[in-house]
């Protein structure tokens, strides 16, 4: 699931307009009448849910880094359940695409030290702050570069935004608040979605931005609430291993270093600068805010080991009988972390069992019942796709180099980390509003007397977070459905404390683990209405666009333009 959201060069393609996607109440996509076929009910296996998640999660596959033995492990698994639930080849003669790949591995690392020629402070990597280069440079330094603080790092020219009018950052490093200025509204109104996040409000934008502007270095600043994920997420994510996708010619810029600091480093910083961090982050928030020079550097340096490999999406499909050459796609990813941050017990593998061996394992399940049930009148297409943990890297890679044309592709449904704590009354739908698959939803969760919630936390900017945002932006339609949060057992109260168990205690770290107890009856509720939506599209002879209005329509309708077929 996402936390490290997007990677060099590949998110800067295809530009959108970067808005609020929770903002939208209500589903439903308008009056177009749309052929939405009804679908029984189909036969999902519960045994092939535990046991792909449970071997997928074990030690022996030891994280599921890309890469590494484990990814070896995951693809000769997959390829034999989705060849056994009857799937064929979805390239050509073989299961996977190829991704390539380079991973950055920093090491001797220096603290971060911080000074006005009179005073140091000095900061350690890991407990303090994380940095990392997305240069092929064996040696990274930022020697004496000096700070500027530029509050939330957003230029918007649409919105006559820009936190760097007036200040030349070139060769210094910025300081930058996450999330958005109005991240704290409550209602979903303001020039940034208000509660719900925007696309500037995520820390690959940030950096991105930083690098345009030439800083040499950026450093964001955790806060939990709007980051949405503790330290210890932002320690396991941003430490070990990184793997990016190689860099083309003209490539865009990049700075020498990005990272984030503690909240309480900054605080102490800005404090040294005679500056408060709560002034300064609530002045942030206004249009016009302008840019503040700290008068003091920062200092560090690490270095950083090379390998350039090949990962791959692992690819299967189900041909339609009537159109195969329109396709509903199903997506998951299969990476996870790795060796990572150890916990207490020394337990250094991030096993990744909810995020994201259980979506991997539904895609198994689902092909099984499809299968089962016969060939629908379009194909289906099962992608667990690489490197999501990286920057949705295998996503992308697929969205640019597709296997079937996206033109072609009618929409789809992603699926990463299964709620495991029961039936639930709901499902949450993160992006509300956006597309006419809306109404295939409603269709679904009627048949199976469920309700839809809209995402609960609009300010996390989970559309941005996971795989089916680089089809979005291509102009796929896509749905992210995430287990509800009104449980049958405690209702919302037991949801709420449910979901901040994991994300404060296994979530990005070892401890997410497969439990032989876990109730997987909510897990095959989620399914069943994710088999019905996909059979549905699947059987329909309608093509589902963006609502008016949204901010991927305008690329869907340019698409199908300049196809010849599909929608």
């Amino acid at each position: 699931m996402r936390t490290r959201l997007a990677t060099i060069g590949i998110i800067a393609a295809g530009a959108i307009a970067l808005t609020g996607c929770d903002a939208i109440p209500g589903m439903g996509g308008g009056e177009i009448a749309l052929d939405i076929p009804e679908v029984e009910a189909g036969v999902i296996s519960e045994e092939t849910m535990k046991d792909v998640t449970r071997i997928l999660s074990s030690d022996e596959f030891e994280g599921r880094m890309p890469g590494t033995l484990g990814e070896e492990k995951t693809i000769a698994l997959l390829t034999e359940r989705f060849e056994k639930a009857g799937l064929k080849p979805g390239n050509g003669d073989s299961w996977l695409q190829e991704v390539p790949l380079i991973e950055i591995t920093g090491k001797n690392y220096a603290p971060l030290t911080i000074t006005n020629g009179e005073t140091d402070l000095v900061f350690d990597f890991g407990s303090e702050w994380v940095g990392v280069t997305y240069r092929e440079e064996a040696k990274t330094q930022v020697a004496n570069s000096d700070l500027v603080f530029v509050g939330y790092g957003i230029n918007a020219p649409e919105k006559g935004w820009n936190d760097y009018a007036g200040v030349d950052v070139k060769g210094k490093t910025v300081v930058i608040l996450v999330n958005d200025p109005d991240w704290q509204t409550e209602g979903l109104d303001g020039p940034f979605g208000g509660k719900a996040m925007t696309y500037y409000g995520r820390w690959t934008y940030k950096y991105e931005e930083a690098a345009r502007q030439g800083a040499a270095g950026a450093l964001i600043v955790h806060d939990t609430a709007p980051a949405s994920y503790g330290w210890n997420v932002v320690e396991s994510s941003w430490t070990g291993p990184q793997a990016y996708a190689q860099r083309g010619d003209n490539a865009p810029p990049l700075t020498q270093m990005n990272g984030w600091v503690q909240k309480d480093v900054a605080r102490e910083v800005l404090k040294a600068a005679g500056q408060d961090l709560d002034a300064l982050s609530k002045a942030a928030k206004q249009k016009g805010f302008e840019a503040v020079p700290l008068g003091m550097s920062a200092s560090t340096s690490f270095e950083s080991d090379f390998r350039s490999f090949t990962s791959h999406n692992i690819i299967g499909i189900l041909p339609g009988s009537e159109a195969p050459d329109e396709y509903v796609l199903h997506t998951a990813h299969w990476d996870h972390l790795g060796r990572c941050t150890p916990a207490p017990d020394g337990d250094n593998i991030c096993n990744g069992a909810v995020d994201n061996a259980t979506g991997t394992a539904a895609l198994v399940a689902l092909a099984e019942a499809h299968a089962k049930a016969g060939p629908p009148r379009r194909s289906l297409v099962f992608l667990a796709v690489t490197a999501e943990e990286s920057g949705l890297l295998g996503a992308y890679y697929y969205a640019a180099n597709p296997l079937y044309p996206l033109a072609q592709t009618v929409g789809g449904i992603n699926m990463d980390a299964f709620q495991v704590a029961g039936p639930a009354r709901d499902v949450t739908v993160v992006g509300p509003g956006k597309s006419q698959l809306d109404r295939f939803l409603d269709a679904a969760l009627k048949a199976d007397g469920r309700v839809a919630t809209p995402n609960p936390k609009p300010e996390a900017g989970y559309y941005y977070r996971s795989d089916h945002f680089a089809f979005a932006k291509e102009g796929v339609p896509m749905l992210y459905i995430d287990g509800g949060e009104d449980l049958v057992e405690g209702g919302r109260e037991a949801g709420a404390k449910v979901a901040a168990d994991y994300t404060e205690n296994r979530y990005h770290g070892p401890k997410d683990e497969y439990n032989a107890n876990w109730d997987w009856s909510g897990v095959m509720g989620d399914l069943q209405l994710f088999y019905r939506i996909g059979r549905s599209i699947a059987m329909s002879t309608s093509w589902p666009n963006w609502n008016e209005g949204d901010e991927f329509k305008g690329v869907r309708d340019q698409a199908c333009a300049a196809a010849e077929k599909g929608c």
